[in-house]
């Protein structure tokens, strides 16, 4: 691997790096199955939203391990008693996909295993998500009494309607990246000793295509296709900010930790 710029919040939770005009943006927190949190968005965003100073025409986004997101780090107290809970890492979220969807550049998110909560949106602000066939998708935010955020309302309703993403989003099921695929929710899968390959083999051809095709295009679909991603993002703030400081999230969040069932009480 290229040697990686760390983050400049997060430190070495995330790497940066530019090759031959792929910038590519790894999460490093393979331990946890690179669960995320503020500090590793913000960096992200930041790169992104410079990438063409970086000299980039391209843009990936990876990560170490076996998992590519489990979703926000949720260690600590759920509900701070101090004050309300925070929405930081919801607006950090918020900020990341706006600078993946909004770039000029074309996108490519290579998730090689599971991919959860707010790694769902994360892979598919990509303009191509692609998967190997070890990864999963699951919406695992009503699990821990919560809704999806990072703009996963729109961006996976734009992808497989609304059927598949009330289920997706209301049962918490996974997908597989072969069911994923087969639903439109990523443009491919692929066996995953066959996986890099591939990835490369997409990144190498984007990366020597027509930049200014590229980008008007990808504004033109997502113009069409993604048009209340805004709006998204202020429906999920809004409903999450109530969700985070009600009781079921602290039971959920509580289950999750103990490995049992979560009893919500909520009505």
């Amino acid at each position: 691997m290229t040697e990686l710029t760390p983050g400049t919040r997060s430190g070495d939770s995330v790497g940066w790096a530019v090759d031959h005009g792929v910038l590519t943006l790894w999460l490093r927190r393979g331990s946890v199955l690179n669960a995320i949190n503020t500090e590793m968005l913000e960096d992200l965003a930041d790169v992104v939203e410079q990438a063409t100073e970086h000299g980039a025409s391209v843009i990936a986004l990876r990560a170490e391990g076996r998992g590519f997101c489990s979703g926000a780090d949720i260690g600590g107290d759920p509900v701070p008693d101090d004050g309300p809970p925070k929405t930081d890492t919801i607006v950090a979220g918020e900020r990341l996909v706006r600078a993946l969807t909004t770039s000029p550049l074309p996108v490519v998110s290579a998730v090689q295993g599971p991919c959860a909560g707010i790694g769902v949106p994360l892979a598919l602000a990509a303009d191509l998500t692609l998967a190997s066939d070890q990864a999963f998708f699951m919406l695992a935010f009503t699990k821990i009494g919560l809704m999806p955020d990072g703009g996963a309302s729109a961006l996976v309703a734009a992808a497989v309607g609304r059927a598949t993403a009330l289920r997706m989003a209301l049962l918490a099921e996974r997908l597989t990246a072969e069911e994923a695929a087969a639903r439109g929710l990523i443009a491919s899968v692929s066996r995953a000793d066959a996986f890099d390959a591939h990835v490369n083999d997409v990144l190498e051809r984007l990366a020597a295509g027509p930049s200014v095709a590229y980008a008007l295009t990808k504004r033109a679909v997502n113009d069409a296709t993604l048009g209340s991603l805004d709006h998204a993002f202020t429906v999920e703030l809004e409903g999450q900010a109530g969700l985070l400081a009600a009781d079921d999230f602290v039971e959920g969040t509580a289950a999750f930790r103990e490995k049992r069932t979560a009893v919500f009480t909520d009505r």
